[in-house]
């Protein structure tokens, strides 16, 4: 399949996960775009997992949305929801875009607040990291839950052949 990159999509933790079982939860993450369906590990009875799980997709539409949905995993009826989120992109793109030269390592090249149009819980900061790259940290709530927020990091791959996104 051609893309014009891989966005990498490191789900760190989960931060006061909705408790599902008796008195815990077994969550895990799934990520969605298009057909594409990547999944974390499941960290039993911890409603504040860390999973620094690295899932790569592939980019064919930076329009595409992006979904991250929580479960509990359950051993004899299907998995409960624990909330999901969608997970905006555009801005990260855009500074990916701007063709910046060197800049110091750390800058915040752009920083994004927390709006209706975005699942962010806090500003979230797009950082230089060097050679052209840059990432972006971002704490989303989750919605159609009664609490819960999921720790993400983004990074960007250029395929070779691509002009990057422009």
């Amino acid at each position: 399949m051609e893309g014009k990159g891989i966005l990498k999509i490191n789900v760190q933790r989960g931060i006061n996960l909705a408790v599902r079982d008796a008195a815990s939860s077994d969550p895990y993450v799934v990520i969605t775009m298009g057909s594409q369906k990547l999944k974390t590990r499941v960290i039993k009875k911890n409603c504040n997992p860390v999973w620094n799980d690295v899932l790569a997709l592939s980019v064919t539409d930076p329009n595409m949305p992006i979904n991250l949905t929580v479960f509990d995993k359950d051993t004899f009826t299907e998995d409960d929801r624990m909330g999901d989120a969608v997970i905006d992109i555009k801005p990260y793109l855009q500074c990916l875009q701007m063709g910046l030269g060197e800049l110091p390592i750390g800058t915040a090249v752009k920083k994004v607040q927390p709006n209706e149009h975005n699942c962010l819980a806090d500003e979230s900061k797009v950082i230089w990291t060097g050679k052209g790259k840059m990432t972006q940290d971002m704490i989303l709530k989750l919605c159609n839950v009664e609490k819960g927020k999921i720790k993400i990091q983004l990074d960007w791959i250029d395929l070779p052949g691509y002009r990057g996104l422009k």
